[in-house]
């Protein structure tokens, strides 16, 4: 990629950067409450946070009201909070996403402008506002998009201490290191330390500078971590003495070693989930990994600690035995500086964008128009309750595809005129493209989530009867309706949770068929194959309403009991 003579300047107005800002802000906000939590992760963290809420119990996590030990409860305690202050309900759920990934877009344009330059600075922020997995996991309610800004805050301190002018300045940036790792333990486990520590052995070896280490502030900085993670550590495993074992080894070193999980892929699982998930500028990534390598036998190099942060973690999780696409976000913020760097080096020495750029945008036009050939192949695989939906969401990627090629075609239009403006404008494309996509999947996971079918029969469902989950844990409709339900004979991922309270279960069809029969109050939730398996048992069972994917169903003689 080069660029052409300089013809006007490549700075982008303070007003206009204000005024993107606002309305980046608003589009970003602005959309948490457009749809509806699917599962799992959406309803199960929401849900977690709801218990820990209305139970006052911030101390021991439960899921479906059995205890759940897969993660810390930082992310809980926050959407329990939210949830506190602004009501139950699903942009609530979603706050602590969108924040954090919000802020962390800010911190990388911040880090960008110390270690490099404000424009350096300004390309790394567009550069990540516009990755399509950002976007994205940013408006999904799961635990990476916390991890991962922790870890980025972690990674972010590391530099500006690295570079810091005085000691003093080095000591607090590495503090705050320290207290970003923590936090990122407390979001996700042990993984908010072991990845910054492998990241630096890793740089460590491969610039043979070992004098670092040195500058980290090891005693002081293991204090403060735990003095921020040790607290809830130590009161979770008084309280639970079962939960050492479980959190550090289940789900930790098995989750790495084995299939237990069952999410196994194979060894390039997330290539594709790479290049789709910086897409807009992968065509970017060899010049800047290039440019950093350069940079390698300086005192410290920014660039080849970023560089070292996204392979280390993109080699981890893919010798990992577990995967999950949410695992390598935290290196889309790393892989921002170092493209940001790369073009303010290019932008540093011409203005105008010449053919590779040019290209460039008009390629990902022409990309856009291409999708148009491809709609058809949206609901293939629906099933013909879901066609309808399909067709619907087919409008929203069409919306999506306009704004691409419209966008790009006017970053090529603007590439001879103002290098940064076609940047900019040329993120903004891909960033509508992934908030309107995203957005509108609201037709497909409404059906999902199962709101419909619990907006029609809560009301009529007294708050103190027994409500059984048949062979199925469904993540949405318990925090939908409000309240939790007895599981049977299938945990599902509740499996340590039952074992630890076997009283507060039914660890077979046999004996749910057995209380069914004398708990004449009770409500049943199940598939509608399960239903119809009943049914033929001749099981007393009247069904209350259904959708697509659950039924409900009640005792007959509920309503005459709860009168």
């Amino acid at each position: 990629m080069q660029f052409g003579q300089i013809r006007q300047s490549s700075a982008l107005h303070p007003g206009k950067i204000l005024l993107l800002f606002i309305i980046y802000a608003l589009l970003w906000f602005g959309t948490l409450n457009y749809r509806h939590l699917i599962p799992s992760d959406e309803g199960r963290y929401a849900e977690i946070a709801r218990e820990m809420l209305v139970t006052g119990d911030w101390v021991t996590p439960r899921y479906n009201g059995y205890k759940y030990f897969e993660k810390p409860p930082l992310q809980a305690w926050a959407t329990a909070a939210a949830f506190q202050v602004f009501g139950i309900g699903d942009w609530q759920a979603r706050l602590w996403a969108a924040l954090t990934g919000f802020l962390t877009i800010l911190l990388i344009g911040f880090t960008g402008a110390r270690i490099y330059s404000a424009r350096a600075g300004w390309l790394a922020a567009v550069a990540l506002a516009s990755s399509p997995m950002w976007v994205i996991s940013g408006h999904f309610n799961s635990l990476d998009m916390g991890l991962s800004s922790f870890l980025v805050a972690a990674l972010c301190s590391l530099l500006l201490a690295q570079n810091a002018n005085n000691k003093s300045s080095c000591r607090n940036w590495m503090w705050a290191c320290w207290i970003f790792m923590a936090l990122a333990t407390l979001s996700k486990g042990v993984i908010g330390a072991a990845i910054p520590a492998m990241v630096f052995v890793a740089y460590s070896i491969s610039t043979w500078d070992w004098k670092i280490w040195t500058r980290l502030h090891l005693f002081s900085g293991t204090i403060l971590f735990l003095v921020v993670t040790a607290p809830w550590f130590i009161l979770v495993a008084q309280r639970n003495p079962e939960f050492l074992e479980f959190f550090f080894i289940h789900e930790h070193l098995q989750r790495f070693t084995q299939d237990a999980h069952s999410r196994t892929g194979p060894i390039y699982y997330f290539v594709p989930l790479l290049l789709i998930g910086i897409l807009p500028w992968v065509l970017q990534i060899p010049g800047s990994v290039v440019q950093a390598w350069g940079e390698r036998r300086r005192d410290f190099s920014s660039g080849w600690l970023l560089v070292c942060w996204f392979a280390v973690i993109f080699a981890f999780f893919s010798v990992s035995r577990s995967k999950l696409p949410g695992y390598i976000i935290p290196i889309f913020p790393a892989l921002a500086l170092l493209i940001g760097n790369r073009l303010d080096q290019l932008l540093a020495h011409t203005n105008s964008m010449e053919l590779p750029w040019k290209l460039q945008t008009i390629g990902f036009a022409i990309l856009g128009c291409v999708g148009f050939f491809f709609l058809s192949d949206i609901g293939k695989q629906a099933r013909p309750d879901e066609i309808e939906a399909y067709a619907q969401y087919t409008y929203w990627v069409i919306a999506a595809l306009i704004a691409l090629i419209l966008f790009s075609a006017f970053a090529a239009w603007q590439s001879k005129r103002n290098g940064v403006q076609s940047i900019v404008s040329f993120a903004c494309g891909f960033f509508l493209c992934a908030i309107i996509a995203g957005t509108g999947h609201e037709t497909l996971g409404r059906a999902v989530s199962g709101i419909d079918l619990v907006n029609r029969v809560k009301s009529s469902i007294p708050e103190k009867v027994n409500f059984y989950s048949v062979r199925l844990l469904d993540h949405t409709v318990p925090f939908y309706f409000g309240r939790t339900m007895i599981m049977v004979e299938s945990p599902d991922e509740l499996g340590f949770g039952v074992n630890q309270e076997p009283e507060l279960w039914m660890p077979t069809l046999d004996a749910f068929i057995t209380r069914w029969k004398e708990d004449l109050s009770a409500y049943a939730l199940m598939v509608p194959e399960q239903y119809v398996a009943l049914q033929e048992l001749n099981l007393p069972m009247q069904e209350v309403d259904r959708d697509s994917r659950r039924v409900i169903v009640k005792h007959p003689d509920a309503t005459n009991v709860t009168r």
